[in-house]
């Protein structure tokens, strides 16, 4: 990146799609769990870079400027579909019994399978990326907003209340479901082979 005349450095959004696509999209896509959605969120980052490309200041790289405008553009989007209708929680159904004033002891048949295995296998990991996915993909939306903007994204939790709309304990009871429901389907998807 070259200096200007004027002091600030140079930046040329016509070699973005080749320079930066496709690290955008990988990162897009590993965040909404949808190829049109992430292309349109790549699409969308580009067009508000190419709108505001006279106020980059040069502090860091054109890629993580990019990156900036992308992860806000992913907080808007679960943003905008958490304030769609909840998911039905009567199809949620606790792994912990709750009987005889027994909490928080798992119920035999739902108690967390071995995850003891080889992990260090790039093709292993290559499948449970894709399962993880597969998984995320059949959260509701409000709780993949959450649990992908707390964990992945590793915001504060008070960024994202207020970007979900939602309360502190709301967030850490939406994001125990999500774990929960997560599990559930790697251990479905993944280990049951």
């Amino acid at each position: 990146m070259e200096s200007r005349l004027d002091g600030k450095p140079k930046i040329n959004p016509e070699e973005w799609v080749n320079n930066y696509g496709d690290y955008l999209y990988n990162y897009a896509y590993t965040r909404v769990s949808s190829k049109e959605t992430a292309e349109d969120l790549v699409q969308e980052t580009f067009i508000s870079g190419l709108k505001s490309v006279s106020s980059f200041r040069g502090d860091s790289t054109a890629l993580t400027w990019l990156m900036s405008i992308l992860k806000r553009k992913i907080i808007d989007y679960y943003r905008k579909k958490s304030t769609k209708k909840e998911h039905n929680l009567s199809s949620f159904s606790s792994p912990f019994q709750d009987e005889e004033g027994i909490k928080g002891h798992w119920i035999l048949e739902r108690a967390p399978k071995d995850w003891q295995r080889e992990s260090n296998s790039p093709l292993r990991e290559e499948e449970f990326n894709r399962i993880m996915e597969i998984c995320l993909a059949g959260l509701p939306a409000k709780w993949r907003g959450v649990f992908v903007l707390k964990v992945m994204e590793e915001l504060e939790t008070s960024e994202v209340c207020k970007e979900m709309g939602c309360t502190s304990s709301n967030l850490w009871v939406i994001l125990h479901r999500a774990r929960l429901k997560l599990r559930e389907c790697i251990e479905n998807n993944w280990l049951n082979e």
